[in-house]
């Protein structure tokens, strides 16, 4: 392959994707020869009781926790990072697209529309004007083509036209505080710092969980659970059936490591991509060779237009075995590094330039997802009526054809509860899918709608001391439509 077919594969239009690397031979030196202890047995403090549990902090989970609370119930919520927001912020995934379908209505609202709006008061979110959703106005839509995040907002309406679609791009440091305030202000109990490692069951029924922290190893008991975690943590610790296949073609099937480089002068680079066309294409099959990083983002938020946003995606086995984990996060970190000097040391505009932020969490995209009472699969995504039970509409933007036939998805409230367990919701990218489903719907502001779905559920089944299977959807109906979610 030549030097303009590796630029046009790995070009800056594309996800540049890489290999995690194979375990080292001298790990073979830490095979154990036992190979398993017995624990002691032991009492655990329980510190907290409460009717809602929700476990892990990022966009769904934060989203469950903010409207069990206000739907009433006492709602603990742990995570395991020092900040809230997931994905969303940690793993500087800040990128929350596809608000509205290509005509500009948008079908995504609720606490997702409540937390765009907040961080946009504060100057910490960048969204197109309301009265600009769907415009195929050459005039309004070109500063959205010109940046380098146009496929997050231009798409193709039915008749062909390109339009613009309502996406944000929000400031994760200001994300992390302004999702700490709609959390405390909700009354929930917070446990920052706080890793889950197991449940609390009573036959086929979770009563709450075990966490670890520098405090020691504790327990919050509870009516319903709700599994927030992303990975789905939860699931197999419970017994509650599963599936983890993924194609290795889908974006699910990687890990991601972003990383922001501050400083740069983007009107140096862009005169030298424009005028010198040779030396920039000689620096692009540099980097390919080296395997280093190609694509960026640039910054579009007030005052930092000088950052450089890179996303680089590795394929991962699983993303959740912590030897993979491991060897990718330093490989990753190394290519980094080794991308920024080469960037400054032959790039004009990079001069100046250094690493601003690296991400404080590994971003993970997919793996194993619940087997529930209903589950997404792909032919659901062709589908023009809504279930009898549908708590969120997707906009339907990333499929071609099937985009223009069927804009949106209905997601029924099933997809989020287990088959056999009780007491626990699965409200993350885990929720009842197909893989193929489950890569174009778990992202940030669809796992919002998964949380604020699954946490107004919970409050109300255990106000009522009933089975959140047993809830009558009217009810949760009723309480989502006052939330300001969009629904049939």
């Amino acid at each position: 392959m030549g030097s303009q077919d590796k630029l046009r594969y790995h070009g800056p239009a594309g996800m540049a994707r890489y290999n995690i690397p194979e375990a080292p031979e001298s790990d073979k030196r830490f095979t154990p020869g036992i190979k398993t202890i017995q624990e002691t047995a032991r009492d655990i403090n329980v510190i907290s009781e409460a009717d809602v549990i929700v476990v892990g902090g990022g966009p769904g989970g934060f989203a469950a926790a903010v409207a069990a609370a206000r739907t009433g119930a006492r709602t603990v919520l742990l995570e395991r990072f020092g900040h809230l927001g997931g994905m969303m912020t940690g793993g500087l995934v800040n990128i929350i697209p596809h608000l509205s379908d290509t005509d500009g209505k948008q079908w995504i609202s609720g606490i997702c529309e409540e937390l765009m709006t907040r961080l946009d008061k504060q100057d910490a979110a960048f969204r197109p004007l309301p009265e600009d959703w769907g415009s195929t106005d050459p005039v309004v839509t070109k500063y959205y083509k010109d940046s380098s995040f146009h496929h997050f907002f231009i798409r193709r309406n039915k008749n062909g036209e390109e339009c613009l679609v309502y996406s944000v791009i929000i400031d994760p440091e200001i994300g992390k505080n302004e999702i700490n305030r709609m959390v405390m202000e909700a009354g929930v109990k917070l446990y920052l710092h706080s890793l889950v490692t197991d449940v609390v069951m009573e036959c086929d029924t979770v009563k709450g969980i075990i966490f670890e922290s520098k405090s020691g190893r504790q327990a919050v008991l509870g009516k319903v659970v709700i599994d927030c975690t992303g990975d789905g943590d939860l699931i197999p610790r419970s017994g509650t059936a599963y599936e983890d296949n993924i194609d290795y073609g889908l974006r699910i099937k990687h890990l991601c490591f972003g990383f922001w480089i501050g400083g740069v002068d983007f009107r140096a680079y862009d005169k030298f991509v424009s005028s010198r066309q040779k030396d920039f294409i000689a620096l692009k099959n540099e980097l390919y060779d080296k395997g280093l990083y190609l694509s960026f983002f640039r910054g579009m938020l007030k005052n930092q237009e000088d950052t450089a946003w890179l996303h680089p995606h590795f394929i991962a086995n699983s993303q959740t075995d912590v030897e993979e984990m491991t060897r990718m996060d330093v490989s990753a970190r190394e290519r980094a590094v080794r991308t920024w000097e080469l960037l400054r040391d032959k790039a004009p505009g990079f001069e100046k330039s250094y690493i601003k932020l690296t991400c404080p969490q590994l971003g993970t995209t997919g793996g194993l997802r619940l087997i529930g009472e209903a589950s997404m699969r792909t032919e659901d995504l062709k589908r023009h009526e809504p279930f009898e039970d549908t708590v969120a509409i997707f906009p339907n933007n990333d499929r071609g054809q099937d985009s223009v036939d069927y804009p949106v998805v209905y997601v029924s409230f099933r997809t989020l509860l287990p088959k056999k367990t009780e007491g626990l919701l699965v409200a993350c990218r885990a929720f009842s899918s197909d893989d193929e489903a489950n890569s174009c719907f778990n992202l940030v502001p669809h796992c919002i709608c998964f949380g604020q779905a699954a946490g107004t559920a919970a409050a109300l089944a255990a106000a009522r001391g009933i089975s959140v299977r047993d809830l009558p959807y009217s009810d949760l109906k009723g309480a989502l439509l006052a939330q300001n979610v969009i629904l049939p």
